[in-house]
């Protein structure tokens, strides 16, 4: 508290800021109210959001998509209770490290999977299943979900995937190889490809 009134009474600067912040961060943690922490890291695709709850990661977000609009969105959808803690993240921000460095094929972590649900949620938990350097096309998804007709759902499901990067979607081509839509862009999409067959 005495922290907090000095900063108060005198101009902070960011050494202070930054230990009233893991201070907030620690005791949040600790009083279990931290119910989405985040954290922004850089990648070779651009600045990423992560983002966890107690149960795993529940986002990953590129900058295009609007950080502050995705955490407006996980604050409707999950809990308000969302603080920048980077250090829940850690693992994440490792394994990504190792993934982009060509170190990692697959990745370790505890999933979230609450921003999805039904038939989306299904696809999801089925692209890991398409293997580091492999691609298969919508239509292929679809099969392998037991729905061989839900071509355009599993775009769909694709395309809103909470967790890209991680779980996989980058690895669902058109019938005729074309790289089709990604949250990230084209050129994001592309990047993970080559990266995964170099």
């Amino acid at each position: 508290m005495n922290d907090a009134l000095d900063v108060l009474g005198s101009p902070a600067d960011a050494e202070t800021l930054s230990r009233l912040h893991r201070n907030l961060e620690r005791h949040a943690e600790q009083d279990g109210l931290l119910d989405v922490a985040y954290t922004v890291v850089d990648s070779p695709v651009g600045r990423l959001l992560l983002a966890a709850t107690a149960r795993g990661l529940v986002r990953v977000a590129y900058a295009t998509e609007g950080h502050d609009g995705v955490l407006e969105t996980i604050a409707q959808r999950l809990s308000p209770r969302i603080l920048r803690a980077p250090k829940r993240l850690d693992t994440t921000a490792r394994e990504l490290d190792e993934y982009f460095a060509g170190r990692r094929r697959t990745f370790d972590l505890p999933l979230d999977l609450s921003l999805s649900h039904g038939f989306r949620q299904l696809v999801q938990r089925h692209l890991p299943e398409i293997g580091y350097g492999q691609t298969r096309s919508y239509r292929e998804v679809a099969e392998l979900v037991g729905n061989p007709n839900a071509v355009r759902a599993v775009g769909t499901a694709c395309a809103t995937n909470p967790l890209p990067v991680v779980v996989p979607c980058h690895r669902v081509l058109r019938a005729d190889g074309t790289l089709g839509g990604y949250v990230g862009g084209a050129e994001a999409k592309a990047a993970l490809l080559h990266l995964e067959a170099a």
